[in-house]
């Protein structure tokens, strides 16, 4: 079913407020805010998720007393990340050497391509989807987005504070990185599993009358006995499934499920004068790790050392501290309009099934895209190999060279091997 836009909403605004990018860069000191929707709550084990989303509010907000220009990040001073910045540094557009810093105000060249379809699945309703969307893209110079949402339940769902934020990530981002794909939002009527599972169906059927393509979801909730029994649900033929492992210690589903690949968590780091790309690291609040219940899949054979007998994630990781997070405009109904600037494994997530549309092979299956990702590993012309950090529990597990539990196989390296 195909359904018309309307107006909308997004959690708690952020009114932001800005120095003068000149001589001196700003330095800025702020806090990470955690949504409530991103909160596992007792109980809510294998019956409802929650969202991967944080993001970062400096002292005083974000403000601007002067426009930026189209393709430059919206307010000045500060080095989150555009998608000609992440587009620099994962060498998915072509970058002149004198910009090998990747500072996010002097790259403008954006990922190209993508085709077909990437569906998002998320809960609750988001009405600003479109318009949103728009002026995203109005901003970093996107192609004009292509984008229907479709409610899973067959009525409008009701509107969720925290919710908002992440199906505005979800399909910026997912444009951002293969902006020439269409984006099918597909909203459960809430954040329960049955509910969530239900929007999946849709999501897998629309996909697959579209040709194949992806399914992204930001979503998880704690692992339980009887997951396992749900794994068929993200096995659609023609359609590759994409979830965040979670942004905190340990393991969730679905992102252990065997069949969707899943996404960890890197932190970037950057010359806080230059804006400079520096190296990446594992992000330590990032999820990863052996699963409780789901046993290893064929695919992972090669990195038995590390897994042992069952599913090891993640599988591959990108950019997630919200400390160096990602720019997106979101409409809130409680809060007004505005620009975040969003961490967790939720921005990882789509990000890959936008490179991975972007790639253009359309795997058969999650299955047959991870056999794939695991015979390129290693590979530098394919992933980068984070081999810096640590992360879970304790911050107990290093990433080190080859796979690891903080970021997989490593992080993209242009579009080959994938």
């Amino acid at each position: 079913m195909r359904y018309p836009f309307r107006a909308m909403a997004v959690g708690l605004l952020l009114t932001l407020a800005l120095g003068s990018v000149a001589s001196a860069q700003v330095r800025p000191k702020g806090t990470i805010v955690v949504p409530q929707s991103s909160i596992a709550k007792p109980g809510d084990a294998g019956k409802r998720a929650h969202t991967n989303i944080r993001y970062f509010v400096p002292e005083g907000g974000f403000k601007s007393s002067q426009p930026q220009a189209k393709g430059a990040p919206p307010f000045p001073g500060f080095f989150f990340e555009t998608p000609a910045s992440l587009a620099c540094i994962y060498h998915l557009a072509t970058v002149p050497r004198k910009n090998e810093g990747c500072n996010p105000y002097v790259v403008t060249a954006n990922p190209a391509g993508g085709k077909k379809v990437i569906a998002i699945v998320d809960a609750y309703d988001y009405p600003y989807a479109l318009s949103d969307l728009e002026v995203f893209s109005k901003q970093f110079g996107l192609a004009k987005p292509k984008i229907e949402v479709f409610y899973a339940g067959g009525i409008e769902p009701p509107e969720m504070p925290g919710w908002e934020l992440e199906e505005a990530l979800d399909v910026e981002w997912a444009h951002a990185m293969a902006p020439n794909a269409k984006i099918y939002l597909v909203e459960a009527t809430t954040n329960s599993i049955v509910d969530l599972l239900q929007a999946e169906t849709v999501a897998s059927n629309l996909v697959a009358a579209a040709g194949g393509g992806e399914v992204s979801m930001s979503w998880g909730t704690s692992e339980s006995p009887d997951e396992y029994a749900y794994d068929q649900a993200f096995t659609t033929p023609g359609v590759v499934y994409f979830a965040s492992t979670g942004d905190s210690e340990g393991t969730e589903w679905p992102s252990v499920s065997p069949n969707v690949v899943s996404v960890g968590g890197t932190s970037l780091s950057r010359n806080p004068v230059t804006g400079y790309f520096q190296e990446e690291y594992a992000w330590n609040s990032g999820g990863g790790g052996p699963s409780s219940f789901e046993t290893r899949p064929s695919y992972q054979n090669a990195v038995q050392s590390v897994v042992g007998f069952v599913r090891g994630v993640p599988d591959v990781s990108a950019d997630a501290d919200p400390n160096s997070g990602v720019y997106v405009w979101a409409t809130s109904t409680f809060a007004g309009s505005g620009w975040y600037a969003v961490g967790g494994t939720s921005v990882a997530t789509p990000v890959w099934a936008g490179i991975v549309n972007s790639a253009g092979n359309f795997a058969s299956s999650s299955q047959a895209e991870l056999t794939t990702i695991y015979g390129n590993l290693g590979v530098a012309g394919d992933f980068n190999d984070v081999a810096l950090g640590a992360c879970s529990f304790y911050n107990g597990y290093n990433a080190v060279k080859g796979y690891d539990f903080c970021t997989g196989v490593g992080t993209p390296y242009g579009k080959t091997g994938k």
